[in-house]
């Protein structure tokens, strides 16, 4: 949510907040806003509305500097306006703040504030932020080179809840100071100049060397060099991690937006997911590596598996259920993460948590996350993010290798997840046993095959987006299926609703008859998944359930398969491969559906209304 930039040089500021913003827009927002530093002198510039708003006005208002801050407003406190956009300065009007995340107790320190006579400007919680700098810099801090830090530091102090800030003062022309808890902030190394961003997008033109910052640690960036602290002020010394992402992959590549760019990448991201951990020997059927995670016996030997997740990856999660019980005969807990930190979970030593994030950032997976590791469970982290937050907290970490993603609405990162999930069903199914030889090569074989059947959906895109321009005005659209293709409904669903506004849901088929077909009408598309061969009478069935309330059918199923001809208004075919992989399949047709859908209303499929891409706040 929201984005924070920040640039320390020998060249003009502004240019590069901007264009380090831009990086930023597919994280959502409602405003931007810069601030700069010029001989003393502290300009603020911000603006309702989309930063080509902020960027044009600034075409004819030159703000001069070459030390400034960024951020684009996704709001939480205060409606959408130009004197709630960031930067927020203090009563003084020579200290400036960036801010991403929720100050939960900011009514207090307001309240504090306004007793000793601050007067607000806007209805944010990150003003308090600005006026407690001032507060502390004025009063507490002594003056002298670390008076900004020693003010910085006190403040971060009285603040609860999530925060990642971008700090400059009028008093302090050669530094920028950040601070971060609970919302990622990275330090961009450059040579006579260094960077601040929320997001590594947008330093990848400037810069591939970077800091991650930890929990409650601050940076203070000088044009040569950057100084690390934890919050009891005591210096850190860490090695910069290189960055291997290529700025021509974070870019559209003649796409019409990123969300179709990164559908039609997922071939390419399930094989890098592969990658290395499927090992092929000479004669032999494949088997997996997984020497980066190490899965000892202890693992195996656990009686339950917990997975934590939100919306997405959650969904991911659930597919996991069905793979873990499958191939691996382990009892599952999936379990959203904004629950699961509330409810007073029974935890075991020995049982494993896994937890999924798209960005590592989650703010309620990775509170549920250390709620787990602090019962004693094990913690397995499933994330594309090298240096997230989550990456460094858990105790093994399976990287998805899905390349950026910037698009709101995930697709390849969320079957990099699938995949993930299904080698670690696997792999522990063959270390307890209960997976046997032929099946597990079999099942690796069909696993192999995935990445180009996905090409093979993919070339056929055109009949998905004429299927869309025939249905994209449907009033309701229901999603249906069984076992595995119950999770794939539940992210159908969710991709639907994100870029297209459409009132859609995801149901497992048999509960249908237990309220939800009083939904259904003639205004109604329905989506059957039926992949798993077993239940085709089942779901069949289901089918004359809503056809003959009047409901438009669409069938999802396997290329070849008869079985639906007589109940589908249309069918949508997929390769053939084992029911338990076929979520890997089957979701592909229906995010193109999604993203059609989506184009045919004159949406913008990147940047859905009220959604971000990094959801870092509760």
């Amino acid at each position: 949510m929201c984005g924070i930039t920040g640039y320390i040089g020998y060249k003009e500021a502004t240019p590069r907040l901007l264009a380090m913003l831009k990086k930023l827009e597919y994280r959502g927002y409602d405003s931007a806003g810069v601030a700069t530093l010029c001989d003393g002198v502290l300009a603020v510039r911000k603006m309702k509305g989309p930063l080509s708003t902020l960027a044009n006005a600034l075409s004819t208002e030159r703000m001069a500097g070459t030390l400034g801050v960024g951020h684009t407003r996704w709001a939480t406190h205060g409606e959408p306006s130009d004197v709630n956009a960031h930067p927020h300065t203090d009563v003084s009007g020579r200290i400036a703040v960036v801010h991403n995340g929720i100050i939960e107790n900011y009514a207090a320190l307001k309240g504090f504030l306004q007793e000793r006579g601050v007067a607000f400007r806007s209805d944010t919680d990150t003003e308090v932020v600005a006026h407690l700098l001032n507060y502390y810099y004025t009063r507490e801090s002594g003056g002298g080179h670390n008076a900004l830090l020693d003010a910085t530091l006190k403040t971060v102090s009285k603040l609860e809840g999530s925060y990642s800030l971008g700090i400059v003062a009028s008093d302090y022309p050669d530094r920028i100071i950040g601070a971060r808890k609970d919302s990622p902030l990275i330090v961009g190394l450059g040579v006579g100049e260094n960077y601040l961003a929320s997001d590594v997008p947008a330093l990848l033109s400037y810069t591939r060397d970077v800091c991650y910052l930890n929990e409650r640690e601050l940076a203070v960036l000088y044009r040569d060099r950057v100084a690390l602290y934890n919050d009891s002020g005591e210096r850190i010394v860490r090695q910069p991690t290189r960055v291997d992402w290529d700025v021509e992959s974070a870019e559209k590549g003649g796409y019409a937006h990123f969300m179709l760019k990164e559908i039609h990448e997922q071939d390419k991201a399930l094989s890098n997911t592969l990658g290395s951990r499927l090992r092929h020997s000479a004669g032999e059927a494949a088997s997996i590596d997984f020497d980066e995670i190490r899965l000892d016996a202890s693992w195996a030997a656990a009686k339950r598996v917990v997975i934590i997740a939100c919306g997405t990856a959650y969904h991911a999660g659930v597919v996991g259920k069905y793979a873990f019980e499958h191939f691996a005969r382990l009892a599952v807990e999936v379990d959203i993460a904004s629950e699961y930190r509330y409810r007073n979970p029974l935890i075991d030593g020995g049982d494993i948590f896994i937890a999924i994030s798209q960005s590592g950032e989650t703010a309620d997976t990775l509170a549920a996350m250390r709620q787990a590791k602090k019962g004693g469970g094990r913690i397995l982290a499933i994330t594309n993010t090298v240096g997230s937050t989550l990456s460094r907290e858990a105790d093994l970490v399976l990287y998805t290798r899905a390349g950026p993603e910037i698009a709101v609405a995930s697709t390849k990162a969320f079957t990099t997840q699938l995949m993930c999930v299904y080698l670690l069903a696997l792999r522990l199914g063959e270390l307890r046993g209960t997976l046997s030889a032929d099946d597990g090569k079999d099942t690796l074989r069909a696993l192999a095959n995935i990445p180009q059947q996905v090409r093979r959906i993919l070339d056929k895109e055109t009949a998905l987006q004429k299927a869309a321009a025939r249905r994209f005005s449907k009033r309701s659209v229901f999603f249906i299926g069984r076992l595995f293709d119950y999770a794939t409904a539940l992210e159908s669903a969710l991709k639907l609703k994100e870029i297209s506004y459409t009132h859609s849901e995801a149901f497992a088929a048999g509960e249908l008859k237990h309220g939800a077909i009083a939904l259904v009408d003639k205004a109604t598309l329905v989506v059957a998944i039926a992949t798993q061969r077993p239940l085709f009478d089942k779901i069949i069935s289901n089918i004359r359930e809503v056809a003959s309330r009047g409901a438009e059918v669409l069938v999802v199923t396997y290329e070849g398969e008869r079985a639906f001809d007589a109940v589908a208004n249309e069918i949508v075919a997929i390769p053939e491969t084992r029911d338990a992989l076929s979520p890997l399949l089957a979701i592909v047709p229906l995010q193109l559906f999604a993203y059609y859908c989506a184009v045919q209303k004159g949406n913008d499929p990147d940047k859905p209304r009220n959604l971000a891409k990094s959801v870092t706040v509760e």
